[in-house]
């Protein structure tokens, strides 16, 4: 019994266990000084000047169940990940993808105030390592899509669509969706860019994944497929 739960809770990497530091800290930091959420968390209204928010935002869990989710997500997600990319490429990716994650919902909130005038786009704290653990599912997809989960009975490929398809429903019934439904949906895009198009592989001589069974269309059902002309259409001339 011993052993099965050293083996399950255990071979985490020193990366991991040092950005899970990182995330339980900066979720004490907030609880001991509110104030310092204006600094750390992504304000679409402060981000000029305090740019520096596009990055500390993803870093930042403001409730006790978002900085439990993202550290057990980062340990375990970490563990599988981060031996086949490289500690490197790990940390290049949480990196990428959180900025680009912020740059969208910055960009996002910006222009959903414009659309409705409502303030709360510009003045809602925005932030949490979500958008990250999204591209790890995505990560997950391109590594072992065949890979049963026998938890949930269906294959690693369809993570991606089953999460963000939950978030959306859940969505409906909550106000606070719009604290992380943008970053849960641009996480897993921007993160399936970067896969697809710009990590480098050292024993590769091109960039990204090329393969079809990482292509954009994979993430919908067969049945819907066919309703989706404009993603083949994405897929042909980005080839070229």
């Amino acid at each position: 019994m011993s052993s099965a739960g050293s083996g399950v809770f255990g071979g985490f990497t020193k990366l991991c266990k040092g950005l899970a530091v990182i995330l339980i800290g900066g979720h004490i930091v907030v609880q001991l000084l509110p104030s310092s959420l204006t600094y750390l968390a992504l304000i679409p209204a402060r981000t000029i000047p305090f740019g520096w928010n596009l990055i500390t935002g993803g870093y930042v869990e403001q409730s006790l169940h978002g900085v439990v989710v993202s550290t057990l997500g980062l340990l375990f997600m970490g563990k599988l990940l981060e031996p086949i990319w490289g500690s490197k490429e790990f940390l290049k990716f949480i990196f990428v993808i959180n900025f680009l994650n912020s740059v969208c919902v910055f960009i996002t909130a910006i222009a959903l105030y414009y659309i409705t005038r409502l303030e709360n786009y510009l003045y809602m704290p925005l932030s949490g390592f979500h958008g990250v653990l999204a591209g790890f599912v995505v990560g997950i997809k391109q590594i072992v899509p065949d890979q049963e989960l026998s938890l949930l009975k269906i294959k690693a490929k369809w993570l991606p669509s089953l999460m963000l398809l939950i978030s959306i429903a859940i969505s409906f019934f909550t106000p606070e969706s719009a604290t992380y439904l943008p970053t849960l949906i641009f996480g897993t895009y921007m993160s399936w860019i970067y896969l697809r198009y710009l990590q480098r592989k050292p024993e590769a001589k091109h960039r990204g994944d090329p393969s079809e069974d990482f292509a954009f269309f994979t993430f919908f059902p067969e049945f819907l497929r066919y309703f989706l002309p404009f993603v083949l259409a994405h897929e042909m001339t980005s080839s070229f």
